[in-house]
């Protein structure tokens, strides 16, 4: 099942990244209809069933070059479909072996929604919030999977690929333990949050694709002069009534504040987890796995950004937007790390002084001495009063002295 999930992570990786790709090359309604293309389960070819579709979407020709773009999609979110259910049946056969079962029937009810989700991005040409939620149910899976990978792999090698024989809570003295603990508490506060911000810019972005304004702004660090007269906030986060959203159906200055929303997002996410990752490196309570995540996810951090500079430059090369939503997931992925080491820390901290407790109500009890069972007896000739020899022994039932 491991090895499933992590294939299953990597087929959601490419259906982000195709996903990107179909959006960006304008192939969302490459194909008209929804599961197949014209009513064929491939792009019709030959000429007589490019006639035919034709005739059926006389308002949508075919385009070979959108229609594969399209299909090929769908072929690797099926696929991925598929996996994901057959991890929801091998979970639930596995139950009984502490197999997680909850987060795999989670995975297969995303999976279903986010099928619906792609239906409805072509039955309602390209609505942007379908559009945009079909960007997030896609980043959802993967999270998913990759959670549920994690906590397969701690399942099995828990002390190993956590690193818990090297952090400092066990090591240190009392008071350092504590500083340990609050640190690492508060790291797993400021990571959640840190979470949040960094799904809110990825949505950010994806209403901005979603509603082509990736090229609303073309000049650095805002946008181009006069942009304060052309803010519209309430515009830009509505939806306007219109037959077909592809192209988009805003007006300019609606998306130049959606572009200058999703640069000043940017700047938050960047100033956030850039604090957050060099606290991690820096502090002495972090574990090695922690800092090690912590620079990966600063790597990719700055990767981001210097991607989403260089399609504003270059006024959008396909490369580099596509890559600019792969390492978008790649950041996620990082901090969903850095979150899980500090949620087992945790655990692994909260158990550990469990066990400390009960060992130390275990060392100081003492016997306990009953009137029926054991009782000393004063009457012996060695029971001098206080004495304190270890050779006096209680009586035990039956007149049996030690």
């Amino acid at each position: 099942m491991k090895k499933l999930t992590l294939f299953s992570i990597f087929l959601a990786a490419v259906v982000i990244i195709l996903g990107a790709y179909t959006r960006l090359t304008d192939a969302g309604l490459g194909c008209p209809d929804w599961p197949g293309c014209y009513g064929n389960l491939t792009v019709p070819l030959s000429e007589e069933k490019v006639a035919q579709a034709n005739a059926a979407y006389p308002e949508r020709p075919v385009e070979a070059f959108k229609a594969w773009n399209e299909m090929i999609h769908r072929y690797f979110a099926g696929t991925l479909g598929l996996c994901v259910l057959a991890i929801a049946i091998i979970a639930v056969r596995q139950r009984h072996k502490g197999t997680p079962v909850k987060l795999p029937l989670l995975l297969l009810g995303l999976i279903i929604f986010q099928a619906a989700l792609g239906m409805w991005t072509v039955t309602l040409n390209l609505l942007p919030v379908v559009v945009m939620g079909h960007l997030l149910g896609g980043f959802s899976v993967l999270s998913c999977l990759f959670v549920l990978y994690l906590r397969l792999r701690n399942r099995t090698y828990e002390a190993y690929h956590l690193g818990l024989n090297d952090v400092p809570i066990e090591k240190a003295a009392s008071d350092t333990s504590q500083k340990a603990n609050s640190f690492q508490s508060s790291l797993k506060l400021a990571a959640f949050i840190g979470a949040g911000v960094l799904i809110t810019q990825i949505a950010l972005g994806g209403w901005t694709s979603a509603n082509y304004a990736a090229l609303a702004c073309t000049e650095m660090p805002v946008c181009e002069s006069g942009w304060q007269d052309r803010i519209d906030i309430p515009g830009a986060f509505s939806v306007p009534d219109a037959q077909n959203y592809e192209f988009g159906a805003h007006d300019y200055g609606e998306r130049v504040t959606m572009h200058i929303v999703h640069r000043l997002g940017a700047l938050i996410t960047f100033v956030y987890l850039l604090a957050l990752g060099i606290s991690v490196l820096v502090s002495r309570y972090a574990t090695s796995k922690q800092k090690h995540v912590s620079a990966f996810m600063i790597l990719a951090l700055f990767t981001q950004v210097a991607l989403g500079i260089s399609n504003v430059v270059f006024m959008l090369p396909l490369a580099v937007a596509v890559l600019h939503n792969a390492v978008a997931a790649i950041l996620l992925l990082s901090l969903i790390n850095l979150i899980f080491t500090l949620v087992t820390r945790t655990q692994h901290t909260r158990a550990l002084n469990n066990d400390r407790q009960n060992s130390h109500a275990l060392s100081g009890s003492r016997p306990l001495h009953s009137a029926g069972a054991f009782r000393t007896d004063a009457s012996t000739p060695n029971a001098i009063a206080g004495s304190t020899s270890s050779h006096i022994l209680p009586r035990a039932p039956g007149g049996f002295y030690g």
